[in-house]
């Protein structure tokens, strides 16, 4: 006789462990996130306004590196302060160092000779740093391979479609007023591919002090080139910054502040301004309006739509081919991400 007990059922499967993607800085892991979709579990260690030269991990920091299958970051001269714990980790789990699989001439130094991590500013760079992250995961779930491609395809496609808007908007910028002043020189990859002069109170490096001579040094150039405008960052004090604006101010010269341009750091998650996408748009639109550029109301998103509606003049030839918004996070427009940025 049958021992089972009537309407008993079948203990249910245990759904598959997906694995751990563990990325420094958002910068890399949001993008991953998107392309890896239900493949892995990708998260970030650092958060919004978290200044990653300066950044020590926490013990949660290093149990989430000890449980990753896979750990990327982008060299050790930005996470200098986690450089030897995630080189450590790595002998027990699979790690990429992004700026390790770029060509080195594309590869940019500081003032000593040490290789500029701020790759992003770039987005024609940043989508060929990111190629190393796509192989990685398709490494890691082989079983979604196809899957993974495909949506790095369309989210490659979406990254052209923002280069060439950010390379038109920065290109209606006077040539003269063409000059980007922030905080720290975090944007000399920006500077080389849209083709702005780009100068930063401190170096590559917030760990290095700003001294008298390269305030003054600014000052001079403020007011020699007639610029309308510094910025700020999201993830560096201002005190600098506001440094300039009253030296140029003591030499008969008004500078305002142009405006909080994300560096080292993205906006809130699961925001527009949290995405690299929306990143680089405020950047890009931020810079070109206060420098006398005259980029759509609606940004990025706007001015795809006018491409789309096949609007004249509305893109440069070619980007038409960048294809059509990636999935349902596509970019909306700058002026919906503006609202959601904390007054400068």
């Amino acid at each position: 006789m049958s021992t089972a007990r009537a309407g008993a059922q079948e203990p249910a499967e245990t759904p598959p462990v997906k694995p751990r993607v563990v990325a420094t800085i958002a910068q890399i892991g949001e993008p991953l996130a998107r392309i890896a979709g239900d493949a892995a579990r990708v998260t970030s260690l650092m958060g919004p306004g978290v200044d990653p030269h300066l950044y020590r991990p926490t013990r949660s920091d290093i149990l989430a590196l000890t449980r990753a299958d896979l750990i990327v970051w982008t060299g050790q001269t930005l996470e200098s302060k986690m450089a030897g714990a995630i080189r450590r980790l790595g002998r027990r789990s699979a790690q990429v160092a992004l700026i390790e699989h770029l060509p080195p001439e594309r590869l940019l130094q500081d003032a000593d000779n040490k290789r500029d991590p701020h790759l992003w500013m770039d987005v024609g760079l940043w989508r060929t740093a990111l190629d190393a992250g796509v192989a990685a995961l398709v490494r890691l779930a082989p079983d979604e391979a196809d899957a993974i491609r495909a949506r790095a395809d369309a989210y490659f496609a979406e990254l052209g479609a923002l280069d060439a808007y950010v390379r038109q908007v920065i290109a209606g910028v006077p040539e003269r007023r063409r000059v980007l002043i922030t905080a720290h020189d975090a944007f000399a990859y920006f500077g080389r591919a849209y083709h702005v002069q780009v100068e930063g109170v401190q170096g590559t490096s917030t760990e290095t002090e700003a001294g008298l001579k390269d305030i003054e040094r600014l000052v001079r150039l403020i007011v020699e080139r007639d610029l309308a405008a510094v910025f700020a960052e999201t993830s560096v004090s201002d005190r600098n910054v506001t440094a300039l604006i009253e030296g140029a101010a003591a030499r008969g010269h008004d500078v305002v502040l142009g405006g909080e341009l994300f560096s080292d750091a993205m906006g809130e998650p699961g925001t527009y301004l949290g995405t690299y996408v929306g990143m680089l748009d405020h950047n890009g639109t931020t810079i070109a309006r206060a420098l006398g550029g005259d980029p759509p109301a609606g940004g990025f998103g706007a001015w795809r739509q006018a491409i789309e509606a096949g609007a004249p003049g509305a893109a440069p030839a070619g980007a038409r081919s960048a294809g059509p918004p990636a999935g349902p996070s596509a970019t909306p427009s700058a002026e919906a991400a503006t609202q959601e940025t904390p007054p400068f």
